[in-house]
């Protein structure tokens, strides 16, 4: 294994008992960047590793994009964390390698678990995920049993073992108002920008945990105003893990799936993006002729935390994804109890999806929908 630097991150976490949040301090490395002809030995390198072992890669939209074109050249799937679970879940390979962060190989392994699941650094985390640990959130849900508990899918296995649902960005709304719909008070977890946009579209009583994304808590709104002044004809695209004052100025808020789909469609030619910016790749690709402005994500002279850029999708790399493809290493295993009761949540929010693609109203039968509502609290 190569040396690589490490860089120290810090993000907001939460205190929920004395309702108010501190600076905490996580890591990341750096992977070192491979020469042109070094990425195109990694490349077949990594293509004949992936034929041999019946492995398929899945990458995020916000990871590098030589490994985003490597996925896509070899049978596998760049999306949003939706459809990479469905798409995991699906596929016959024998192997999933995961090019994202950790609760994405988690939820891999836990619909899959007979599946191997790799991932190309293990410590590849989420600032959701640190500012959520799994016993203080037990003893949130303890503190008000009559909630509906909904987490996104940025929290680690042991979180999710506690929830009644999962939701991604890109069905989480649509949850939501359903569940308001059945009446349905909700315990929200992790991402307080989320939350609260969920809660303004939906009139849901929501009590939120007060977690942010360190990559969209950074986007400004007044910033964003004055570069929108400079791009008067821009289209704004915003992800609704970012902040009230930038969501407010947005033509269209959605998931990464949901932003991609929109600079495809929308009559514009320019475009400012309030996501991370390993979007791009996939925008610039879907969207060709059209251009792309990075959102600020500090005033002028600031120094930002991550510069619109994971520093944790960052970790993932050509070098690491061939070295776990040939030791076996970085594979993601779940505990059978918490995967036992995690599956449950993530399933509900799989069924609703494909019920709804489907157009058919979930839980239609009264028994049925007593039962899916009726909640799931630990063993």
């Amino acid at each position: 294994m190569q040396s690589q630097a490490i860089k120290t991150v810090e993000f907001e976490r939460p205190q929920m008992e004395l309702g108010s949040s501190c600076t905490s301090h996580a890591w990341a490395r750096v992977p070192e960047t491979p020469t042109p002809q070094q990425k195109t030995e990694l490349k077949e390198r990594i293509k004949r590793l992936l034929k041999e072992q019946q492995a398929v890669l899945v990458a995020h939209y916000y990871v590098d994009a030589d490994l985003q074109d490597l996925a896509e050249e070899t049978g596998g799937c760049v999306s949003d964390s939706l459809e990479m679970a469905r798409f995991g879940r699906d596929h016959p390979a024998k192997t999933l390698v995961v090019a994202g962060v950790k609760f994405m190989g988690e939820t891999s392994k836990i619909l899959s678990p007979h599946k191997r699941v790799l991932m190309p650094d293990l410590d590849a985390t989420c600032s959701l995920d640190l500012g959520c640990p799994a016993d203080e959130f037990a003893a949130f849900c303890d503190a008000h049993p009559d909630r509906t508990v909904v987490v996104y899918a940025n929290t680690s296995a042991a979180v999710k073992a506690r929830a009644d649902w999962m939701v991604t960005s890109s069905i989480g709304l649509d949850i939501v108002a359903h569940l308001h719909a059945q009446g349905k008070k909700i315990l929200w977890a992790p991402d307080k920008h989320l939350g609260s946009y969920i809660q303004k579209q939906t009139g849901a009583d929501m009590l939120l945990w007060q977690g942010s994304c360190l990559v969209h808590d950074e986007f400004k709104g007044v910033e964003l105003e004055l570069l929108r002044q400079q791009h008067p004809g821009a289209k704004i695209l915003v992800h609704p893990e970012s902040p009230e004052a930038v969501v407010t100025q947005a033509d269209v808020v959605g998931s990464t799936s949901q932003l991609i789909a929109a600079a495809q469609s929308l009559d514009a030619d320019e475009f400012i993006v309030a996501t991370d910016n390993g979007i791009l790749h996939k925008m610039r690709m879907a969207a060709p002729g059209k251009r792309f402005i990075d959102a600020p994500t500090a005033g002028n002279s600031a120094t930002c935390k991550s510069c619109a850029h994971c520093p944790w999708m960052a970790m993932n790399g050509l070098r690491n994804l061939a070295e776990v493809l040939e030791s076996g290493s970085n594979e993601i295993h779940v505990d059978a109890e918490t995967s036992r009761k995690a599956v449950v949540c993530i399933d509900r929010m799989l069924d609703f999806a494909a019920q709804r693609k489907a157009n058919v109203r979930p839980s239609s039968d009264l028994a049925q929908e007593q039962k899916l509502f009726s909640g799931i609290g630990p063993a």
